[in-house]
């Protein structure tokens, strides 16, 4: 018999392994993206302070889309490129959280550069 895979497993499995190499810290902090099916959460870090510097996800008021696709997806990039350069944060890691770089990721990610965020 065929076992299925779980699928949250696998990408907590990946997002280990991602976080084994990448970490943030003051100069460079990390942008971590959470997607659930209902929403996108975006946060960027200070791994070594333990603080969560800036967030941004589709319950935020200025986000009009209030759905886990891409134009929410879009909005939320450019939500925490502009909260980002309001606290003069420039240069970040980017964190997939395990997730496929496609889709919502790939948006989400492109807004933020196009926002003035660099990674």
């Amino acid at each position: 018999m065929v076992n299925k895979t779980d699928r949250k497993m696998e990408r907590q499995r990946r997002h280990i392994r991602v976080r084994r190499k990448i970490s943030g810290t003051a100069e460079r902090p990390r942008l971590c993206v959470y997607r659930s099916n209902n929403n996108i959460y975006v946060q960027i870090i200070d791994d070594v302070a333990g603080n969560t510097l800036v967030a941004a996800s589709t319950l935020d008021k200025e986000v009009k889309t209030k759905h886990a696709n891409k134009e929410a997806a879009k909005e939320v990039g450019t939500l925490i490129a502009k909260r980002a350069a309001d606290k003069k944060i420039v240069d970040v890691v980017f964190d997939r959280g395990g997730y496929i770089y496609h889709g919502v990721v790939k948006e989400l990610a492109e807004a933020a550069r196009e926002g003035g965020l660099k990674f």
